[in-house]
């Protein structure tokens, strides 16, 4: 099943319903290197499995916001090391996102969880405060 759309220099290929042969356009060799390398690929010599990424739960999101509006308060050089960004407004909209997180959840997480985003909220409305004023 192909369907190609004037103009665009595409053409979008399903080969679950077609296992003949069907036209390439230019960009077709660049789209399968890249689905060789994976979804993961950082160019680097080591696999993506081999990377340590932190389980996915409720605990290292909070965290993982929270260091997101960090690095918005300009708590992280860039890659340089020269100098350092703030961005009040990202920072706020970060913690309004763990506000209304806290809001929505009510109730249903676990003491530890709770006790966890209430006091990066905490921490996180105070420095604002700090940084703005």
């Amino acid at each position: 099943m192909s369907d190609k759309k004037e103009g665009t220099g595409f053409v979008v290929k399903d080969k679950r319903f077609s296992s003949d042969t069907e036209e390439t356009s230019p960009g077709d060799d660049l789209g399968k290197k890249r689905a060789d390398e994976g979804p993961q690929s950082t160019g680097a010599s080591q696999p993506a499995d081999q990377f340590d990424y932190p389980p996915v739960n409720f605990t290292n999101f909070v965290l993982s916001l929270s260091t997101s509006a960090l690095f918005h308060f300009g708590d992280f050089a860039d890659e340089e090391g020269e100098k350092v960004q703030k961005n009040l407004p990202a920072a706020k909209q970060t913690i309004d996102i763990l506000d209304m997180l806290s809001e929505k959840t009510k109730g249903n997480l676990d003491d530890e969880e709770r006790k966890l985003l209430q006091s990066v909220l905490y921490e996180l409305k105070m420095r604002y405060v700090k940084e703005k004023s």
